[in-house]
């Protein structure tokens, strides 16, 4: 579980890079005290050479998307999504019927 120095560190190098603005630990230190919020002397230069390099608004958008993996791309006005959608289901109910298959249901 994070410690309150750590979500405070979290959200001081988000403020950082919402506003664009590089992220070093002098500037999460001015920030936290800015705040209010004391934590050991440590987290700040841990975060900032931790974030060296990356872009943080991009690590925020693709949280959900998996490993490395690029958002999908917007679909065609032809309406190509609902066919993805179709191949998705289809492999989950494969994938769902070969474990019952080979004897390994939920409620076997």
């Amino acid at each position: 579980m994070a410690s309150q120095d750590e979500i405070a560190c979290v959200y001081a190098a988000l403020i950082l890079a919402d506003d664009q603005v590089a992220i070093t630990a002098e500037k999460l230190s001015t920030i936290l005290k800015s705040a209010g919020v004391s934590v050991e002397s440590y987290w700040p230069s841990l975060f900032a050479k931790a974030l060296d390099g990356v872009n943080i608004k991009e690590l925020v958008s693709n949280i959900g998307s998996g490993a490395g993996a690029a958002p999908a791309a917007a679909p065609a006005a032809g309406g190509a999504a609902p066919a993805a959608e179709a191949k998705k289901e289809e492999k989950k109910e494969e994938s769902e019927e070969s474990d019952e298959d080979m004897g390994f249901g939920l409620f076997d």
